[in-house]
């Protein structure tokens, strides 16, 4: 026996009924031979460290855009964060480490520069394109025309999704169109880690608590450490539930999951621990996430991520190489946009910006 296969054994052996096993994949969209040291979901976790997408989220926006100081969280960090939890709680409940840490390493691959405010700016400038596209056709008070902009609640839909993004990132981006060829389990996990997704596996579902146990968290202690809230200010029926510390609160929440889980085909959580956790998140978005203190430049950055799009659409000519090549294979001018906007680093976005649009000192 290789020694993968020996590890795919002790899968058999050691794992709960209800984990992903390694020799029960899917597969990948392209077939290919089989490591003799790696089972499939430990090569696709160590293909998305050693990708491109990967390395870019260590200057990606987590919540503050470009901090002064070195202890904030970005993109990278918060990667790190979700595996972290994960591994966890997944270690605890028996099922595949390998495979959950695939999907919380993949994530956010897709995210845009400057957090969800480059992901707003994209998914307006898509949404306001798309509404020209049909009154240029006629379309406006049509059934055709609402379905295609509008959500059933009457919201604007959102036209660009970080989470497809990154698929797209492992599937079509990465290897310079050949895509990363990841298996069936680990695009699905990546695919539906936001709220409204629903994982396919056991191990997809832990990552999607674990990305909300990881945010909510670190985004209080860096607004803390901002002077944005302070820990008093927290709702005390969060803190009575979680605890009155980063450490506690991750530490609750985990053992919630893993109490609530273990011997059970589904991840959940005990009512008081999702309810209080509910209730921490909004408290974020009222006082942190939309605060002006700590959001005030994402104007300023959704503004320079529109000028770039509306840039490169009426120019794809200017677009690197790479990207030229998909819209003359057939792919749509604003996706590859998108796809060129959306892979830039928070520094890069700048600095393309900057080439573009500022005026440069005149050397004789």
């Amino acid at each position: 026996m290789t020694i993968r296969e020996k590890q795919e054994e002790w899968e058999r052996n050691y794992l709960s009924p209800y984990a992903s096993l390694s020799c029960e994949s899917r597969g990948r969209d392209r077939e290919e031979p089989q490591c003799d040291l790696r089972p499939i979901y430990q090569r696709d976790r160590d293909r998305i460290i050693h990708s491109k997408s990967f390395r870019r989220l260590k200057d990606k926006t987590q919540v503050f855009l470009s901090p002064e100081g070195d202890h904030y969280r970005t993109r990278l960090t918060h990667t790190l964060e979700v595996a972290q939890n994960a591994r966890t709680i997944a270690r605890a409940l028996r099922i595949n480490e390998d495979l959950t840490e695939a999907i919380a390493l993949g994530h956010d691959l897709g995210h845009t520069p400057f957090g969800h405010a480059g992901e707003r700016a994209l998914s307006k400038a898509l949404w306001e394109l798309e509404q020209k596209r049909l009154s240029d056709a006629g379309l406006q008070d049509t059934q055709e025309y609402r379905e295609r902009l509008f959500q059933q609640d009457g919201e604007h839909r959102m036209m660009f999704r970080h989470n497809e993004q990154s698929i797209r990132v492992v599937e079509r981006l990465e290897k310079k169109g050949k895509g990363l060829n990841l298996t069936w389990e680990v695009r699905d996990g990546i695919r539906n880690h936001r709220s409204d997704g629903t994982p396919s596996t056991m191990e997809g579902m832990v990552v999607r608590f674990a990305d909300k146990i990881a945010y909510i968290n670190h985004d209080i202690d860096d607004a803390i450490r901002a002077g944005i809230i302070s820990e008093s200010d927290l709702p005390a029926e969060c803190t009575q539930v979680l605890g009155d510390t980063t450490r506690n609160r991750i530490n609750t929440l985990i053992h919630d999951i893993v109490n609530q889980s273990e011997g059970k085909g589904s991840i959940c959580m005990s009512d008081s621990a999702l309810s209080a956790m509910r209730k921490l998140r909004e408290y974020m978005f009222r006082h942190v996430y939309t605060n002006p203190v700590a959001k005030g430049e994402e104007v300023r950055a959704e503004e320079m991520i529109r000028q770039l799009f509306e840039y490169y659409y009426e120019h794809p000519l200017e677009l690197p190489e790479e990207y030229v090549h998909m819209i003359e294979e057939g792919e749509q001018t604003e996706t590859i946009v998108c796809d060129y906007i959306a892979g830039m680093t928070d520094s890069f976005a700048v600095h393309t910006f900057t080439s573009l649009f500022v005026p440069k000192a005149w050397h004789g």
